[in-house]
């Protein structure tokens, strides 16, 4: 699991308590609030563009704000304006290619690709009430 050592380093920073029972599994829990951690996408073995979106819905459950850094990718953040739809974030910091994640709740968004398609079915799970999302089939059948 030496691949995920980057994420799994971010989720411990973030209060998480991250285990692995028998080498092939991960085991996540939290003991509480989970503080923001920053994050800046690198090329192997720093942490994997792929996992960015993820992260960033994961930080909007997060108290303070997190600075999320995309380095690999200019258009990875398209899934940035519907968490932004969803109440879940401010807007771009002037500092590169940089988000700040906030929660809250709102509903109606729009799975752009895989990746932003999980990170919206992440935020909405963590949602109060009820969240449209449309475009789905880049994850249908998975």
């Amino acid at each position: 699991m030496e691949h995920l050592d980057a994420l799994i380093l971010k989720l411990r920073q973030t209060g998480l308590a991250v285990t692995q029972p028998d080498g092939t599994t991960l085991r996540v829990q939290s003991n509480g609030p989970m503080r923001s951690v920053d994050m800046t996408t690198e090329e192997y073995p720093g942490f994997a563009t792929d996992l960015q979106a993820q992260y960033m819905a994961l930080m909007t459950q997060a108290e303070g704000i997190a600075i999320v850094t995309e380095t690999i990718f200019e258009n990875r953040f398209m899934h940035a304006q519907e968490l932004a739809r969803m109440g879940r974030t401010s807007g771009w910091t002037g500092r590169g290619r940089s988000w700040p994640d906030r929660g809250s709740d709102r509903a109606g968004v729009i799975a752009s690709d895989l990746r932003a398609s999980s990170s919206l079915v992440l935020a909405a799970l963590a949602a109060r009430g009820e969240t449209v999302i449309d475009r789905v089939y880049h994850i249908d059948g998975l």
